[in-house]
């Protein structure tokens, strides 16, 4: 079956035109996001006395979008072509439009303009920007509209090379990955928060979330804008109805990731391998701990500071580098090493780009400098698939804990004993969530015990699940997927509890040596052993602190034996498992 690709024109401020591309029946992104609602791809046409295109799009939409082009506007007539940043669902047709236009301008960041020659293979006229710079495309002879960009620089949002733009013109600012979501609707604008809010933070928390530090300093320069009237995305609806509330959950969600002075260092070489997304799974898996994380662009950053964030960070995560690098990327991995201390633990992951040093020598490196290993090097023997990010979320997730386990203890401490005495008599059953995503090598899977469980809804059925941020399986309980619930049965529930409740390295099978029944339910395994099991779709989160708050529909489900009980949980204290 074809997936289903459309277009969609609007007009969104003066001059100014959208052409989104709207991937309807696409369900992931990067392999390791699952996607329950499409997404788009959004270009911006701005007519001045000059006129300019702010990206393009997916290739798989050329045969379209190209000739929808065309009708609005003859290519040759298009004088800059601002690009916001270089992967390939945004500039995936920059080099047909330098085909239909040879002269065509390009506006970019100068990390940008290196990845584009790299792309394009041909010759193009080009302007590299920083924040500060403009370009005027002049007054609309039709409006009266002077349209008079401003350029900021936002790296690592989520790449090294974004920009937004402002235009003054309009109070409209053109952001790309930011702000936006994998939201595919025939509404061009935030018409319905409700609607969209889980979608909104799921993208978030994938993209921006393990980049807190750097959303923070790209919110300082747009709250130094004139006036903010629409924050025009690269995918979703444009954002213009209820735009403070995405500004301030941005800024909310971002100081509560970036809190306290400790946070981890993930080093990348941009454009090189899947290291930019490899670092980005091992970044989410420690923001998932609280721990702030730090990107860091090992191609792109000064000598200088890429010594301060080295030599400050609790810990530190690097790639394997280019066995042949280039005379800046040696010279900045002769500071990195140069700056690490022998109090920080170090780990590994194979950037896998064909070129790369052998992982086990580079850890014989950094042992022989003295430095601890913070996990297992991550070896990566082919194309990532969706087990690999995983394998990477989790040893990151695992380096947050063990970084954050001194605030762990003092916060078991906190609370007043009669109060924690009074919460530990909340009682409630005993349960294995499970889930699994895909098939094959390739499929992620995950377990954890459970106790905060409760129905919350008879028609439909519904029931409630508490999970920890930092669970592993917390990933595969987004909007739209599925789990089972296994009921622990009274009286042989013990060996079941022994084996989930202990802890598993990065990327271990959990049910390595459990019966199961993996065809009796879509959400993952059954326990064979278990009383009960209800097979659940995640339909809302709520986020509770320090927890997620699931509800789910039942969907299916069976009992084993309608004599036995369920096993209870009863805790002597209420604020730690």
């Amino acid at each position: 079956m074809e997936p289903r690709l459309s277009l969609q024109l609007a007009e969104i401020a003066a001059d100014t035109t959208t052409l989104r591309s709207l991937d309807w029946d696409r369900s992931r992104f990067d392999i390791e996001f699952g996607l329950r609602n499409g997404t788009t791809y959004n270009a911006f046409l701005v007519r001045g006395e000059r006129t300019a295109l702010v990206d393009s799009s997916h290739a798989k939409f050329r045969s379209s979008w190209i000739p929808q082009l065309q009708e609005l506007i003859d290519p040759r007539q298009i004088d800059q072509l601002i690009v916001s940043h270089t992967e390939p669902d945004h500039s995936g047709l920059v080099a047909d439009l330098l085909e239909l236009n040879p002269e065509l301008e390009i506006i970019a960041s100068k990390v940008a303009i290196s990845y584009l020659e790299n792309q394009v293979h041909r010759p193009f006229r080009r302007r590299a920007v920083k924040s500060g710079d403009e370009l005027d495309l002049g007054v609309n002879p039709s409006s009266g509209v002077q349209h008079r960009f401003e350029f900021l620089s936002a790296p690592n949002l989520h790449w090294p090379d974004t920009i937004f733009s402002y235009d003054h013109g309009t109070g409209a600012l053109y952001t790309c990955d930011a702000f936006g979501m994998h939201y595919c609707s025939d509404d061009v604008f935030d018409r319905d928060p409700g609607a969209l809010a889980p979608d909104f933070r799921y993208y978030y928390d994938c993209l921006m979330g393990p980049n807190a530090r750097s959303v923070l300093q790209a919110l300082k320069r747009v709250e130094a804008l004139p006036e903010l009237k629409l924050i025009a995305t690269g995918h979703g609806p444009l954002l213009r109805d209820h735009l403070n509330l995405w500004v301030g959950d941005y800024g909310d969600w971002s100081r509560e990731r970036s809190k306290g002075d400790r946070y981890g260092a993930v080093v990348y070489v941009s454009q090189y391998g899947f290291c930019d997304r490899l670092s980005q799974a091992i970044a989410r898996g420690i923001s998932k701990t609280d721990l702030p994380v730090q990107m860091v662009d090992l191609r792109g950053t000064d000598p200088q500071e890429l010594s301060a964030l080295i030599g400050e960070a609790s810990a530190v995560v690097l790639p394997t580098p280019p066995a042949n690098p280039d005379a800046e990327l040696q010279k900045n991995w002769g500071t990195l090493l140069a700056a690490l201390n022998a109090k920080q633990p170090v780990g590994l992951y194979d950037a896998y780009g064909g070129n790369d040093e052998p992982i086990d020598a580079v850890a014989s490196q950094l042992r022989n400098l003295g430095h601890a290993e913070a996990f297992a090097p991550l070896r990566i023997r082919s194309v990532p698939d969706a087990a690999a990010y995983q394998l990477c979320e989790e040893a990151g997730t695992d380096l947050g804990q063990l970084l954050m386990r001194d605030r762990a203890i003092a916060a078991m401490k906190a609370l007043d004993a009669n109060l924690d005495k009074a919460l530990g008599r909340l009682s409630g059953g005993l349960y294995v969530v499970t889930a699994r995503q895909g098939e094959g090598e390739s499929s992620r899977s995950g377990a954890m015990v459970a106790s905060w469980v409760s129905q919350a809804s008879f028609d439909p059925p519904g029931l409630t699940v508490a999970v920890a941020k930092d669970r592993a399986i917390e990933a595969l309980m987004q909007v739209g997927d599925c789990f089972v619930l296994n009921v622990l049965a009274e009286q042989n529930h013990q060996t079941l509890l022994r084996h989930f409740l202990k802890r598993f390295p990065p990327g271990a099978d959990r049910f390595s040596g459990v019966a199961t029944l993996d065809t009796v339910a879509s959400g993952g395994p059954v326990l064979v052993d278990a009383l009960a099991f209800l097979d659940c779709r995640v339909q809302q989160r709520l986020e509770c602190a320090d927890h997620w708050l699931i509800y789910a529909l039942v969907e299916n489900g069976n009992v084993a034996d309608n004599d036995a009980l369920t096993a209870a949980h009863h805790r002597k204290v209420g604020n730690h498992y």
